[in-house]
């Protein structure tokens, strides 16, 4: 039976190089970048000879910096034994600088100089932006002072940025063309962890390598698509950040878009990074604007506020901290969004996303059109009688099909039936973190899950309107909803056709939130 760790076997190694983290004593480094690292050593997916170098404004040296990230590792579940660890570590180096000040870089220079003579490692690096938004403008320009950005015969360069990038369209082709100045297209890796998760790209695979879908992917067969990405926690301590960004920014611009792009895209002419990201540059440029006149009908927003559930109390996003009491921004937003071209004039995409709803899912509903003619009868109250092929991206990882199967017994009653597959069900199976695949892909030099700088671009050209009305019009509805439920229930108006409403991923459970507005 095939084994996700039978597909890694396939994977090609790395050329030697150094990976140069930024931020290196922080919470991204210690909770996903250095348990991926190891990771993929024990599956001998690094280079022969490959080293890490820590760069931060904590105090380190190499000793303490390998001991910091001893202690993290050893206390993970399932993780190797402590023999190994050290092993693993012997390759990591540190150095403390100021990394607000462009001219402590030449400490950086000379410390990759000894790194690589001791180590006879040549001159490719890969360096991590583990670091807040604002040293996105400096860290480039100080690596280019330093004749570290532009590759040469010593070797290649290139340049892993975290999201956000950019907070709406100005910003975003304003930090585009000052990474440009320093580094080429080919060389930057603009990170969504989304599309490393293996289901995210069996997305792609279940469309171009099963040819009973391809002929039905369409207007003419596909009555709407619905993804949704819900999260049962609030902002777990994130108020500063999440005050000033939102959902809209926070999850839809970003992972939402780009699940909408990898549904709708085009098949690519070839299968490498610039076919695949050119069809999904088409996909945001196809994407309708929504005039201001029609944005409070097509885009719900909402902000939990306190409930009692299952016996525990829960606050108001309001009375979270950090968060301004008054505040207008929106933890829940759901949009009927169109794309205009020829394989999807008229479709509606629908899209929702929330904190503190009532349980943590991802996933995106395929919904096709209903017969012509309802000759049977269905036994339940089911809500949407249509076949629907749901590809559950998180929790419980797989794909569904839904249909119609008959009662037993006397008269022709329907029931829905479910022909469903759980990654869980392959032999030996392990799903790889997303940091995995995305850190071996850019080591490999292959940019496919990662965004381009003209779509980043055109994504935000699409969400911009949206944030300049709320921010033009105070007074749009921003609707409260109860936590532990699905939303404000306005937001079932936005889906089009009778009897048809949001899919519900928790069994035997419907939307009886109370309305109620902010």
């Amino acid at each position: 039976m095939l084994s996700i760790e039978n597909l890694h076997g396939c994977m090609r190694k790395p050329q030697d190089h150094v990976l140069i983290i930024f931020g290196a004593s922080g919470d991204l480094t210690r909770r996903k970048l250095i348990p991926a690292l190891i990771q993929l050593r024990r599956r001998k997916l690094l280079p022969d000879k490959f080293a890490i170098l820590g760069v931060g404004r904590t105090e380190y040296d190499d000793n303490s910096f390998r001991e910091k990230l001893f202690g993290d590792l050893k206390h993970i579940k399932g993780f190797p034994n402590e023999e190994e660890i050290e092993d693993f570590l012997a390759a990591a180096y540190y150095i403390s600088i100021n990394t607000s000040s462009p001219g402590e870089y030449g400490n950086v220079k000379n410390k990759l100089s000894d790194i690589c003579k001791e180590l006879v490692v040549p001159g490719n690096y890969i360096y991590y932006l583990a670091t807040p938004p604002s040293l996105y403008e400096v860290i480039p320009l100080a690596l280019t002072e330093q004749g570290l950005s532009r590759q040469n015969s010593e070797g290649w360069k290139r340049i892993i940025i975290e999201k956000p990038f950019g907070t709406d369209l100005q910003s975003a082709r304003k930090l585009n063309e000052l990474i440009l100045k320093h580094f080429r297209e080919d060389q930057v890796y603009r990170i969504d962890h989304y599309l490393g998760k293996e289901t995210v790209q069996n997305i792609m695979v279940t469309r171009f390598s099963n040819g009973i879908f391809e002929p039905l992917w369409n207007r003419n067969f596909i009555h709407h698509v619905e993804i949704t990405s819900a999260e049962n926690l609030g902002i777990e301590g994130r108020g500063g950040y999440y005050d000033a960004a939102g959902a809209l920014r926070d999850m839809v611009q970003n992972h939402l878009l780009q699940l909408v792009a990898l549904i709708a895209m085009e098949p690519p002419a070839v299968n490498n990074s610039t076919s695949m990201r050119n069809e999904i540059l088409k996909v945001f440029q196809a994407l309708r604007p929504i005039p201001d006149g029609e944005i409070s009908k097509n885009v719900i927003r909402g902000q939990y506020v306190a409930s009692r559930v299952r016996g525990e109390e829960y606050k108001s996003y309001r009375e979270e901290n950090g968060v301004d009491p008054c505040s207008r921004t929106e933890t829940y937003v759901a949009l009927k969004i169109y794309i205009d071209n020829w394989r999807w004039g008229g479709v509606p995409f629908y899209i929702r996303t929330g904190k503190r709803l009532p349980t943590r899912v991802s996933e995106a509903v395929i919904h096709f059109h209903s017969t012509p003619h309802r000759l049977f009868n269905f036994s339940s109250g089911a809500i949407n009688h249509d076949n629907q092929l749901v590809l559950r991206i998180q929790p419980d990882e797989g794909i569904l099909l839904k249909i119609g199967m008959k009662v037993p017994g006397t008269g022709f009653n329907v029931q829905e039936v479910n022909m469903d597959f759980h990654y869980s069900d392959l032999n030996d199976t392990k799903l790889p973190e997303a940091y995995e695949r995305l850190l071996l892909d850019c080591m490999n030099g292959d940019a496919t899950l990662y965004s381009r700088g003209d779509a980043v671009n055109e994504a935000w050209r699409f969400i911009d309107p949206i944030l300049k009305y709320w921010q033009q019009n105070p007074s749009d509805r921003l609707h409260g909803y109860p936590s532990g439920t699905w939303g404000p229930n306005i937001a079932d108006n936005l889906i089009e056709g009778e009897g048809l409403s949001w899919r519900y991923p928790c069994k035997n459970l419907t939307n009886d939130g109370i309305y109620c507005e902010l």
